[in-house]
């Protein structure tokens, strides 16, 4: 099951911090990475992993329905590749 930002948000208010301080503090940090990711800045979280946007050229598609060949547009995606050491963690060899 996923975690949720409200999830997040109780954990940052279990420590000390208002229930609105922890949805501020969570919700301010996700702004920052969104922003940062929309300007093409990658996004590095020390110990955690690495958030990066990749243009994609435009290529060949075709529509599954109709079997209609097309062009699809460029565009940006964004990519995570996790630390070593959470990488090392989720396999339990920490």
């Amino acid at each position: 099951m996923a975690v949720t930002k409200s999830q997040i948000a109780k954990q940052v208010h279990d420590i000390g911090f208002s229930k609105k301080a922890s949805t501020e503090i969570v919700d301010t940090l996700l702004e920052i990475i969104k922003v940062r990711l929309e300007n093409g800045e990658d996004v590095l979280v020390s110990g955690f992993g690495k958030f990066c946007v990749k243009d994609k050229a435009p290529r060949r598609g075709r529509n599954p329905a109709t079997g209609d060949a097309l062009m699809l547009e460029g565009r940006r995606v964004v990519t995570f590749k996790c630390s070593g050491k959470l990488k090392a963690r989720t396999n339990g060899k920490e």
